[in-house]
């Protein structure tokens, strides 16, 4: 009997909403992706999946224009109320403003909303980079502002590569009372020895703290294909080093969907947890979703 699956990590856009999808193409850490600057609406990811398991799925925000993070939530809300998904949002709120609270408050009225993204990672590789510095996750306003997210019982996704691990353990640390959650499981972008080492390295820095949680979510993006035997690598690593009690799957969809189906994309997630045991499944596919981002 397959293991059910909440999606912890998924999209859905208009094309007008997205400055990224609208202009010239811009770096990514995923590469080219005109086959995706169009409409993905909620409708086709439910066609995607079809079949696959998910019963549930949480949105994760996608860089419309900064004044509209009001706007990015109400239409989930909307879509959500209209058809069934998603279950659980999460916002954009700019975590370098002096008092992030009256953003906050504003997401604050729609129901779905359980945590934040601002995406943190720099890299030394240009096109890999967001951030305006490597150190911006303990930027001093930042700290500040993810240190108010535990009044509003809310949880912060944590996009770093593993050279800002470090860092990213005295913001983690520092805040015990909110859930962190690495996107894309810390973001591996080689298999060179130096590169996995690095990788293990920061995994193990964050692992020190109970709140820290982790995606098995984008782990095609710097390969650009769904590669079961890395997908196998980062799980076994990220279960021996965090734990499958601390670990979720999610689809990144429709950035996957650059180089492979849904179906592929699971199967070869649900193969790699697998080898691991029903306890690891149900986690990894339901338990620490359900308990991190709380889908109705």
């Amino acid at each position: 009997m397959m293991q059910k699956a909440i999606d912890a990590h998924f999209h859905i856009w208009r094309q007008k909403d997205q400055p990224w999808l609208v202009g010239p193409m811009v770096p990514r850490i995923f590469g080219p992706y005109e086959p995706i600057r169009r409409d993905y609406p909620i409708e086709e990811f439910l066609a995607d999946q079809q079949g696959s398991g998910v019963e549930k799925a949480v949105y994760v925000q996608t860089n419309w224009a900064k004044e509209d993070f009001e706007t990015e939530v109400a239409f989930l809300q909307k879509t959500a109320n209209e058809t069934g998904w998603p279950h659980a949002i999460v916002g954009y709120a700019d975590m370098t403003v002096d008092d992030i609270r009256p953003q906050i408050d504003r997401l604050k009225r729609y129901p779905l909303l359980r945590g934040v993204r601002m995406q943190l990672h720099w890299h030394e590789t240009p096109a890999f980079r967001f951030a305006v510095s490597p150190d911006q996750v303990i930027d001093p306003k930042v700290r500040a502002n993810v240190a108010r997210l535990k009044d509003y019982g809310l949880s912060f996704d944590l996009q770093l590569f593993p050279a800002q691990m470090k860092d990213g353990l005295t913001l983690v640390g520092e805040n015990p009372e909110t859930n962190f959650i690495l996107t894309h499981a810390g973001m591996l972008t080689g298999m060179e020895l130096e590169t996995t080492e690095a990788w293990k390295a920061g995994l193990r820095t964050l692992s020190e703290a109970p709140n820290l949680y982790a995606k098995l979510s984008g782990l095609g993006t710097f390969v650009h294909r769904n590669d079961p035997a890395l997908i196998a690598y980062i799980v076994d690593n990220a279960i021996d080093i965090l734990g499958s009690d601390h670990l979720m799957f999610g689809s990144n969809f429709p950035i996957e969907k650059l180089w492979t189906s849904h179906a592929e994309l699971i199967k070869a997630h649900r193969e790699a947890v697998g080898k691991h045991g029903a306890a690891a499944e149900s986690d990894i596919f339901w338990n620490t979703a359900e308990k991190v981002y709380r889908p109705v």
